[in-house]
């Protein structure tokens, strides 16, 4: 608790790969989630191997933050043994959680004294199944199925609470605050098997939902296209205009959906609810709070609008979101991100970085993502470019160039020019 009386909840950030992780770290997440090649639900994302599991979790610790292992696909029966190895490696590693909902790899993680965090491909939307898991597994963390509005929230808990008294506190809610959305109950979907023969179920779905389809009759011939929007493809979820709701409805962990999106959206979305969630537990109910509150969230709002969605809807916390259909399978985001090239030597002494520029010249004012394994996400805007020591206002492609920045960078990392989408 804090002085406003608000419980300070989680912040879960997603990461796909090294470079995610660390941008999840620097902006503030309390913890981490993430998947290793084979067995999880984003198996397109670059994933971690089991190898660098005990890094990943290493990094985490290390930076003050809870590691959680996705592993929240379905298990075939010729996988199981390779299941048992693995949360044996995690237990190794010292992961604080599995997320998983297949009662193999529930009964394997127990059996390591690995918290389950319940997924949310369960669809766990009652008290009387959170109450049955809790007493019969152990089972303390639930990541409430995605369909449920706010006040089915407020009512679970207020449920355990009645049936638990006290002790209801031991059971933590999470629920997911930004990020895509499927079009599936809680994300268990047989499009892509069907069409693709490629599982959603196993993290490989190819989301044939984000096209446009016509409409056929069958016995006549005729095709109407739907028009204006892509009927299957939901827009991203997005509560940061409302966060205070959830906030006040005692949940205490805030997941962001992005295991496959770049490390700067991982970036930015992180700091955004960061910053949200920790000003209003820090001010709320002082003299001048609702202006300075709403001010802040319009910043935040500008901040999340500049890295990849597909619009932004309020998902089903304020009922059934009949609207919330994207009218594109692509990025509504104003800013594009184009590559550059990559950093070559980073001189610390003095903030300097050299860039060969790969793909495009780059010029001053223009705004700068630098991301990479150790260095995250950075974004700065271009404020001086030296060639062979002589101050150009731009660099050509096809060059080294050296450019001042205001933070740390590493050999190696990819470089991109954020730019506002023409048209």
């Amino acid at each position: 608790m804090n002085g406003g009386g608000i419980k300070r909840p989680e912040i879960l950030a997603p990461a796909g790969w090294f470079d995610s992780l660390e941008a999840a770290l620097e902006n503030g997440a309390d913890a981490v989630y993430f998947g290793v090649t084979g067995f999880n639900m984003r198996a397109t994302a670059r994933n971690f191997r089991p190898s660098e599991m005990a890094e990943a979790v290493r990094l985490c610790h290390s930076g003050k933050a809870r590691a959680y292992l996705a592993l929240n696909c379905i298990v075939y029966e010729n996988e199981i043994k390779r299941v048992d190895r693995l949360l044996g490696e995690a237990a190794d590693a010292g992961v604080d959680g599995v997320i998983c909902w297949d009662m193999a790899v529930v009964e394997a993680a127990l059996n390591r004294s690995i918290p389950v965090h319940l997924s949310t491909q369960a669809s766990t939307a009652n008290s009387r199944t959170v109450l049955h898991y809790f007493r019969q597994f152990g089972i303390r963390r639930f990541v409430l199925a995605r369909e449920l509005t706010l006040a089915h929230v407020k009512a679970l808990r207020r449920s355990l609470r009645r049936g638990l008294g006290s002790r209801h506190r031991e059971i933590e809610l999470e629920t997911f605050v930004h990020g895509a959305m499927c079009v599936a109950v809680s994300g268990r979907c047989f499009m892509s098997q069907f069409v693709h023969g490629k599982s959603a179920n196993r993290g490989e779905c190819l989301q044939p939902c984000r096209r446009r389809y016509l409409i056929t009759d069958a016995d006549h011939d005729h095709q109407l296209a739907v028009e204006g929007s892509h009927v299957l493809s939901p827009k991203d979820l997005c509560t940061l205009p409302f966060i205070e709701q959830l906030l006040e409805a005692d949940i205490d962990s805030l997941k962001i959906e992005g295991r496959n999106r770049k490390a700067d959206y991982v970036a930015v979305v992180t700091g955004a609810y960061r910053k949200a969630v920790d000003f209003y537990c820090a001010n709320r109910g002082r003299p001048g709070f609702d202006e300075e509150f709403l001010a802040l969230k319009k910043e935040l709002m500008e901040r999340l609008d500049s890295v990849f969605h597909r619009g932004f809807s309020p998902g089903f916390y304020h009922g059934v979101p009949l609207s919330a259909w994207t009218d594109s399978n692509g990025n509504k985001s104003p800013l594009v991100r184009e590559y550059v090239g990559r950093i070559v030597n980073f001189y610390r002494k003095i903030g300097v970085a050299e860039i060969f520029l790969e793909s495009r010249g780059v010029k001053k004012g223009e705004l700068l993502l630098v991301e990479g394994r150790t260095t995250g996400a950075a974004r700065q805007e271009i404020g001086s470019l030296e060639v062979e020591h002589r101050q150009v206002e731009h660099a050509p492609k096809g060059i080294r160039v050296a450019c001042r920045l205001d933070f740390r960078a590493r050999p190696g990392d990819k470089v991109f020019i954020l730019s506002e989408r023409s048209g």
